[in-house]
């Protein structure tokens, strides 16, 4: 089984902002709602060809996101090479996007929270470039909307994000390193 965590911050009023790319592009690979509660977060169970894969929205904020990833990963017994987790960056141009495995958290909260509760770093990673304006305080400028124009960039990103997520279920991390990273 894969676990795909989308990660963001639960409510209206963190719709669409930068902090939530993980749980925009999770609800356009899935188109639909249909979602159950459980391990602190919203999940949703495919299959794709023959692999079951995990769906998941931690709905504990980000900064805590590790304790919804965490109690999916040990209930499905889900080991970390199997797990994508899908998240801004602010360091990447927006537009961007970077595959990495076995990494630091970069200073985000929410992948210290992950790297905390699953107690390795061995993990996978889909970075969606944010970008950073300076001008702004960090945590407002995360929690800031995106405008128009990068929405309509990201909706004709997501369909290649999506096809990663696809190649990461059936192939796992380093065909798709390899294929996506040109």
């Amino acid at each position: 089984m894969k676990l795909i965590v989308g990660l963001g911050n639960p409510g209206k009023e963190y719709t669409f902002t930068r902090h939530n790319v993980g749980f925009m592009l999770i609800d356009a690979y899935l188109k639909n709602d249909s979602w159950q509660k459980k391990f602190d977060g919203l999940i949703q169970i495919h299959s794709l060809d023959a692999e079951k894969v995990l769906f998941l929205k931690p709905q504990t904020f980000m900064n805590n996101s590790g304790l919804s990833v965490g109690q999916a990963a040990r209930y499905y017994d889900i080991k970390p090479e199997d797990i994508l987790i899908i998240q801004d960056d602010l360091d990447i141009d927006f537009g961007k996007f970077k595959l990495k495995k076995n990494s630091s958290s970069g200073g985000h909260n929410g992948i210290k929270s992950i790297i905390a509760s699953l107690g390795t770093d061995s993990f996978n990673r889909l970075k969606i470039g944010i970008s950073h304006d300076k001008n702004k305080d960090t945590i407002d400028y995360v929690l800031g909307k995106f405008s128009k124009e990068e929405m309509e960039i990201l909706k004709e990103n997501f369909l290649m994000y999506q096809e990663i997520i696809n190649s990461f279920i059936l192939n796992g991390i380093e065909v798709t390193m390899n294929k996506y990273h040109k």
